[in-house]
């Protein structure tokens, strides 16, 4: 990163460092679970489990995409800054705490 570099950049690409983290964190968890055998009485919870990795993994993927067009950190319900703490705990998140209990 270069010296001149905004604080904002730092914040970018201190996002993009976790999301990237997490994109890696989740294929791995994901390729673990489809290498676990099928044929037992565990198929509907390791597909449950494969379906809701893969929901994440997308919700990670938009939030790259968000990080791109400059919108990443901004909540999707009130566009309110989403706190960087939340950030720091799921950097994919698309909603504040306070939207996120509406739309749950």
């Amino acid at each position: 990163m270069p010296l001149h570099a905004t604080r904002a950049d730092l914040h970018l690409h201190e996002a993009r460092q976790r999301l990237e983290h997490a994109r890696t964190s989740r294929l791995a968890q994901l390729q673990a679970l489809r290498e676990t055998g099928t044929g037992t009485d565990d198929d509907h919870l390791l597909s449950e489990q494969k379906a809701a990795m893969e929901r994440v993994l997308k919700e990670i993927e938009e939030a790259v995409a968000r990080a791109e067009d400059g919108t990443y950190g901004i909540c999707l319900g009130c566009a309110a800054p989403i706190p960087a703490e939340r950030l720091e705990i799921l950097p994919y998140a698309r909603h504040c705490v306070a939207c996120q209990r509406r739309t749950a």
